[in-house]
């Protein structure tokens, strides 16, 4: 068996073929053919209000914070658990981050949490939908409206995800998309910013283009354009869109195949699970499987971290994921909240198997044999407490 990596980017051979023809198309600058393209399909596909493609996921939650007009002395309540962009984006407009505890059994934010760390000076609200599964949004949204604050999704890991039948990204004020090289549908870098605000489309607009009207010129709606707000140089290069053109146009080919392979790892994953040795993702209700990554949780990360070295000695590339940024070496000196304990948990216990379109049923197998094999030489020491 080859070594099997954590990741594989998906690219059909028509990819090539397509950045030849936006090549030829005449431009290949931002706001091309390719971009309303890629726009089009999110508005229809979704019902979102407005999309913009972003350079990336973190430039989205950029805008994002622009939008809320987010300013020093305003905090902004953010999960510990999650990539550093979510916090950086309102950080950067001098925002306070305040951040929230996950959940006990989902690495998701807890709505009580958010409940005790607002005070007088929020502004704004950001969940992060982990693994594409859904935070629990009505009691947020009950929270947030009941204080007047602002809402986004950072759901860089949702596309094609849904809470109670809704899009995820389309629940909040903003949401936002990631099309990095690791996710569902992918343009190596990119993202998406979701606007479902009307207060925020034509602002939005002109924040993507640098704080001029110039999309509105193009479209007839103004005799000249020039500056009229911040902003900064977020929408890709139409090369850029060109080829998540590629990957939206087989978009339920990438997403049948990928929550097949998602749901192979759960299904061979039980027994282990039903003999105490680890615990599967729990998927609420109200939430669905987007075939994003998959994950499950063990006894510690002594027991974590064997298993990942266990693993890369028999070629696979597993992972773990997020520190906390609460206790990262760039905010732990200033972090005065309390603790966040299931955050820490998550973060020491969550192994990330490898994920991609296409990884074959046979590496599946071998993945969960290898992990089957690990847990028999542990023995009864590596199971969760309790089991």
């Amino acid at each position: 068996m080859l070594p099997i990596p954590f990741n594989k980017p998906h690219f059909s051979r028509s990819s090539l073929f397509q950045m030849i023809r936006v090549a030829m198309s005449g431009t290949i600058a931002g706001n091309g053919i390719y971009t309303k393209k890629c726009h089009r399909f999110f508005e229809e596909r979704f019902g979102f209000r407005k999309v913009l493609m972003t350079t990336s996921c973190t430039d989205a939650l950029e805008m994002a914070s622009l939008l809320c007009r987010i300013e020093p002395g305003d905090e902004v309540i953010v999960p510990s658990f999650t990539f550093m962009s979510t916090a950086n984006a309102f950080l950067l407009r001098g925002a306070k981050i305040l951040f929230a505890d996950t959940l006990n059994d989902i690495p998701t934010i807890d709505p009580e949490e958010i409940e005790r760390l607002i005070t007088a000076r929020t502004k704004a609200v950001v969940v992060v939908h982990y693994a594409g599964i859904a935070c629990d949004m009505d009691p947020i949204l009950a929270i947030t409206r009941r204080h007047n604050l602002w809402v986004v999704e950072d759901a860089a890991h949702s596309i094609d995800s849904y809470y109670k039948g809704k899009p995820l990204g389309s629940i909040g004020h903003l949401g936002t998309f990631s099309f990095h090289e690791t996710k569902n549908i992918i343009s190596g870098e990119g993202g998406l910013l979701i606007v479902n605000e009307k207060n925020f489309v034509e602002r939005s607009e002109i924040i993507w283009e640098k704080g001029t009207n110039r999309a509105a010129f193009y479209r007839g709606e103004v005799d000249k354009y020039g500056w009229v707000d911040v902003g900064s140089s977020f929408l890709p290069s139409d090369a850029v869109a060109g080829l998540l053109w590629t990957q939206l146009k087989q978009f339920d080919i990438i997403q049948q195949r990928r929550k097949k392979i998602w749901w192979r790892y759960y299904e061979q994953l039980q027994p282990l699970e039903e003999q105490g040795f680890l615990k599967r993702p729990h998927i609420p209700e109200f939430a669905t499987v987007n075939g994003n990554l998959f994950y499950f949780t063990v006894s510690s990360h002594e027991i974590r971290d064997s298993l990942l070295n266990y693993l890369k000695h028999q070629g696979i590339q597993a992972v773990f994921h997020y520190l906390p940024l609460h206790s990262s070496a760039f905010f732990k000196d200033i972090y005065s909240g309390p603790s966040l304990p299931n955050t820490d948990r998550f973060s020491d216990c969550i192994v990330r198997l490898p994920f991609f379109y296409g990884l074959k049923s046979q590496q599946t197998r071998f993945v969960i044999r290898k992990i089957l094999q690990f847990f028999q030489e542990r023995g009864p020491s590596a199971r969760l407490p309790g089991s």
